[in-house]
């Protein structure tokens, strides 16, 4: 039983936005996504995919790309990301599907780890941020936290953290992020949202204050899954 991570995945079946406009591994990408997926990937692994599912505006629409989500193998463990517009009470997604644990102020498992993470915000210190970036990121640091927590009452002293966002800011400097995952013991990290050879650089990598960071985005992985564990 493996654990596995790609973020981005951008599905559009009932959306009229295909990536292919952006080039690169993004044309025919589900296809290229789906082959890596069925040939690596089994019922007994886990999948965690840190946000941009989905184009799709609302959840009925979004249906389509999450019913691909569950016919395909493995166990798939979501955090929201910032086009996932569909994502709305967690009530009304927790019982949607078997093999889907949507993520949000919770934790989910695998074997002996606890997966926790949230979407993530522009951390302080990035171009442009503002008063308005603070108020978010404040309100994800909680979230953040509330799931690490959620884990430590369960028990779990192994954790691996997930976000949206990287959790620095392009300088690649600490943030609140890392703090909470190094205030945790978590041992790995992994992220998406960064895009194209010239934004894959403001993603921290390797090993800082005893995490490990990971930059999971689709094209970033040529569309194969980052086998964590």
């Amino acid at each position: 039983m493996s654990l596995f991570s790609i973020a981005d995945l951008h599905l559009s079946f009932s959306q009229d936005k295909p990536m292919d406009i952006f080039g690169g591994w993004w044309v025919n990408h589900t296809e290229t996504l789906s082959a890596h997926w069925l040939s690596g990937i089994t019922d007994a692994d886990t999948i965690i995919i840190p946000g941009d599912i989905s184009w799709a505006l609302k959840l009925e629409e979004a249906k389509a790309d999450l019913d691909w989500l569950e016919a395909m193998p493995g166990k798939k463990v979501l955090v929201k990301g910032n086009h996932d517009l569909w994502w709305t009470s967690i009530q009304k997604l927790k019982d949607l599907y078997k093999s889907i644990t949507f993520i949000q102020n919770s934790c989910a498992v695998y074997e002996d780890y606890a997966l926790c993470g949230t979407r993530g915000w522009l951390c302080p210190g990035e171009s442009g941020f503002d008063s308005h970036d603070e108020k978010i990121y404040r309100r994800e640091l909680g979230r953040l936290e509330l799931s690490l927590k959620s884990a430590k009452a369960r028990g779990f002293s192994r954790i691996i953290g997930i976000l949206h966002y990287p959790p620095t800011n392009e300088k690649l400097e600490g943030s609140g992020f890392t703090e909470l995952f190094e205030a945790y013991g978590v041992s790995k990290v992994v992220y998406g949202h960064l895009h194209g050879e010239e934004a894959f650089k403001y993603g921290i990598q390797g090993e800082r204050n005893g995490v490990s960071y990971h930059l999971a985005a689709c094209d970033y992985l040529a569309c194969e899954p980052l086998k964590l564990l």
